[in-house]
This record gives structure tokens, C-alpha cells and sequence, in this order.
């Protein structure tokens, strides 16, 4: 708390009696004024509505930004700056000054009129058509999603895998992500990625034209796709069946910052992320990173030894980050499930089948590692097993499937009979 007489808000207030034009108990518009006012990934803001909801976040904003002083006080404030995970006093009052500005042409109803003339959808975690993967983003996750296309997202997403890479892409990498997209979308997958130039692009048609879904997750608005040189493929990817998806309501131009913050919603919306082509500083190692960090599956497609615009793929492989990716059948595994995409070698064989067969020397050396009744951290077992953290998370999602492991809040245990 700040000292006696120190001001507990160092901004300029704004005028008296801050108004909105629009219903704010309406908790529809009051997720949807929450995906205006703070930034895709804002965890002060999420960690607000987490602990208020978002009617109960939005009008304690309002109060903040008409009278600060009395609200930004005493025991609430300290039950709010609780909320904030390490939050401070200053990290809450600095953000009331950025939300504030954006409140006097704050109208959720006007974003919605807009998607309404695309057909579109506002999802919120309360729909049934939301993702519930999202869950494990906590409050760094989207308030809402505004849909063109297929919204229920729900369904497909339980079935998914990113394909992602770099926009300066190659040939090559092109026509890779073309083939796998096709095969995973006619394995009953939906392929999703950011509808950019390059690797996203190819594989979006590439499900398209494998007569699949496919998703775009959009760094903007999803009333003006973006690139604009995209515009007819993402136009295909809606009216085949597909989705274009954004955190951020019609009208919102695709910054820098909200490409980078966009990459944590397909990270987590999918059961896998696949890297097919990316340099050594391409922006979708960050889908990467973020997918094991959220404890997915990453795989990674090698390239030539002597292309750059295959250096980042060939790190994660180094780095135990990613397995190799060849084919469909390969992401598939990844993401799927143990009997349908992901059969042992020999299963069917008879009982005798030792489950432990086909197992690489870091899945063995993970296995074993793994406790049989109590349930040990990742970093836990990458220090029995010897092994970097993320190539012991990828290793698990592998004998999951095989059902060798079995997943507990934030820990593992063993699960099968290969111990």
C-alpha cells in the first residue's frame, strides 16, 4: 500500500461521470468491451475479470476511471492486487490508465452489428462452442473469440493440428505443408494456422483442397482479412466449412505485438503444433515455444542442412525440442489418439506384446523415470532421466498416447505395463 498522503494514482483522471452507451450487466458485451479495452494477452486484465468476472470487472473500471482515488483504496484494492499474479499497486493503476482511454468510444454493440453482417459469431467461455483448451492459457487467456465461419469451434478443436512456418517460405516448404494439411484434414483432423503469406498460406489451401476444415487465427479484425493478398483464400476458407478467428473485435488493425500474442491461441487450441519451415529467428518458433510450454506435442519437418529458411527447424530438432516430422501419419500421432492414429508397433500380436517395444533411448530413459504411484514435475523427471525439460515434455505426450503415462494436473505418473 502506498505511503499516508502519497497519491494512489499518478494519472490524469478524466472527467467526472465516465458513461458508456451500452448495457454493461450484459455479460455478452461485457466480454466483448474486455476484447477492446486490453490487449490480446493482458494477464492484469485477466486476472481482473478471473477474479470479478467480466460484468463485475467492467464496472469496477468504470468506477476506477471516474473516481480513482476511492476506489483504487484500502482492502479492495488489496484483494484486486492479490488477484494480479505479482501484481503491484502501480502495475493496476498504470493499466486503469490504459484501459481508460479507450473508454469513451468504447461500443460493443457496433462491433457486433458489424460481425453480424458477416455472418459471424461472438464466443465466449461460457458458449459451448468455446474451446475449453483455452482454459490452459489462465489469465493470459482471450476474454472472447469473434468467429467467421463455422463457430463451434468446441468440435473441432479436440481434432486439430498447427501447421506453421515462416512467410519468406521455399518451394519446398510450400509443398510440404500443402500434402500434410491434405492428409491430415482426410485423417479427420482440422488444420489450423494464421492465414499469413508463406507456410500458412500453403497450408491452408492445402486443406481446402483436400475437401477439409481449416482454421486462421488472425492478428486483426476478422472484417478486413489480413494480408489483404490473402483475401480470397481466407474467403475459401470460410464458405469450405472453415473458420477465421480473432481475439480482437472488427475494426482492430494487427499490430506487431498482437501477431506475436495471437501464436499463444493456436498453440493452445490444437492437440499439436507442427513446424514445417522456419529461420533461425522466424516468428512461429514462438507457436513452438508456446505449445511446450502448455505441454504439446511439437513436431518439426527437417529441411536441407544447407537452407537457412530451415535452421529453425532443425534447432528444435537439436534442442529436443520437436521430433522429426516426415509425413501425415507422423502428425497425426502427435495429435491423436493411442488405437486410432498412434497403434504400437505390434499391437494385435497377442498378449505377450512387450509394450516397451519401439521405444527410443529418451523414451526409455523417460519411462523409467516416471513414478508408479506418485506423480513427479517435468523438471522432476528431466533431471532423473537426464534430459532437457522441453524434449522430456514432448517424450511424454508420445507415451501418453501409448498409454504409458497418464497426465495429473501438472505432473506425471506412470500408466501402463512397460514399467
Amino acid at each position: 500500500m502506498s505511503a499516508v498522503g502519497e497519491p494512489l494514482f499518478d494519472l490524469e483522471p478524466p472527467r467526472p461521470g465516465v458513461r458508456v452507451r451500452f448495457d454493461i450487466d450484459d455479460p455478452l458485451l461485457a466480454a466483448a468491451a474486455w476484447s477492446r479495452l486490453a490487449e490480446p494477452g493482458d494477464v492484469v486484465a485477466g486476472a481482473l475479470v478471473a477474479h470479478l468476472g467480466a460484468v463485475g470487472a467492467l464496472g469496477w473500471l468504470l468506477d476506477a476511471a471516474t473516481d480513482p482515488a476511492r476506489v483504487l483504496r484500502g482492502e479492495e484494492l488489496s484483494r484486486l492486487a492479490a488477484a494480479v499474479q505479482e501484481g503491484t499497486l502501480r502495475r493496476l493503476t498504470d493499466a486503469v490508465g490504459r484501459w481508460s482511454q479507450r473508454l469513451a468510444s468504447l461500443d460493443p454493440r457496433r462491433e457486433l452489428r458489424v460481425l453480424h453482417q458477416y455472418d459471424g459469431a461472438l464466443l465466449t467461455p461460457a458458449d459451448p462452442r468455446w474451446p475449453t483448451s483455452l482454459a490452459d492459457l489462465g489469465i493470459a487467456g482471450p476474454f472472447a473469440l469473434w468467429v467467421r465461419g463455422a463457430a463451434d469451434l468446441a468440435t473441432w478443436s479436440s481434432r486439430s493440428v498447427a501447421v506453421v512456418g515462416a512467410r519468406a517460405a521455399t518451394s519446398y516448404g510450400e509443398r510440404v505443408a500443402e500434402d500434410l494439411s491434405a492428409a491430415l484434414v482426410d485423417r479427420g483432423f482440422t488444420v489450423v494456422s494464421g492465414g499469413a503469406y508463406g507456410i500458412d498460406a500453403a497450408a491452408h489451401r492445402g486443406a481446402v483442397a483436400g475437401g477439409g476444415a481449416t482454421c486462421a487465427v488472425l492478428a486483426g479484425g476478422v472484417d478486413r482479412f489480413y494480408p489483404q493478398g490473402n483475401d480470397s483464400l481466407l474467403r475459401r476458407v470460410v464458405d469450405s466449412g472453415g473458420a477465421v478467428v480473432s481475439e480482437v473485435p472488427p475494426g482492430s488493425a494487427p499490430f506487431r505485438q498482437r501477431f506475436l500474442s495471437r501464436n499463444r491461441i493456436i498453440a493452445a487450441v490444437t492437440g499439436a503444433t507442427v513446424v514445417v519451415e522456419a529461420a533461425r529467428r522466424s516468428g512461429a518458433l514462438s507457436t513452438a515455444r508456446r505449445a511446450a510450454e502448455l505441454h504439446r506435442p511439437v513436431g518439426a519437418v527437417p529441411g536441407p542442412v544447407t537452407s537457412m529458411a530451415s535452421a529453425g527447424c532443425h534447432g528444435l530438432l537439436r534442442d529436443g525440442a520437436a521430433v522429426c516430422v516426415t509425413d501425415a501419419s507422423e502428425a497425426a500421432e502427435l495429435a491423436g489418439a493411442l488405437g486410432t492414429d498412434a497403434v504400437p508397433a505390434g499391437a494385435g500380436d497377442g498378449p505377450q506384446q512387450d509394450p516397451r517395444a519401439g521405444l527410443g533411448p529418451d523414451e526409455l530413459l523417460v519411462l523409467d523415470a516416471l513414478p508408479a504411484r506418485a506423480a513427479a514435475t517435468v523438471d522432476a523427471l528431466a533431471r532423473t532421466a537426464g534430459l532437457p525439460p522441453r524434449r522430456v515434455v514432448t517424450v511424454l505426450g508420445g507415451l501418453d498416447r501409448r498409454g504409458l503415462a497418464r497426465r495429473d494436473g501438472a505432473r506425471w505418473r506412470g500408466a501402463g505395463a512397460g514399467r
